[in-house]
């Protein structure tokens, strides 16, 4: 192989090279435009997020304690007739003995 022949030979590995570059750069270009993309996507996801996600379950946990202290408020009535209950079971018995002491 003659010089100028190894010398064609460079320079064609020389010019494949270049354009492997620019084809690299072209790809880092695209590359950064998409990460700018997704970095504008993810504030925009972490804004709603904060404004309106955290917002909205603060409204339905609220929303669940006064459900949950209703209810609560609702069945008190519903433990004492329980209780009444029980201690009308628990009069009815001692006096059937007192009428059994009695006969």
């Amino acid at each position: 192989m003659t010089d100028s022949e190894k010398m064609d030979l460079l320079l064609e590995k020389m010019s494949n090279l270049e354009s492997k570059m620019s084809n690299m750069e072209s790809e880092i270009s695209d590359i950064k435009t998409n990460n700018a993309e997704i970095e504008k996507n993810l504030t925009s996801i972490k804004l709603t997020m904060e404004n309106e996600i955290r917002v909205n379950i603060q409204r339905v946990a609220e929303g669940h304690l006064d459900l949950s202290r209703n209810l609560h408020e609702a069945m008190r009535p519903s433990n004492e007739i329980e209780m009444l209950s029980i201690r009308v079971r628990a009069l009815e018995s001692e006096v059937r003995d007192l009428k059994r002491q009695i006969s």
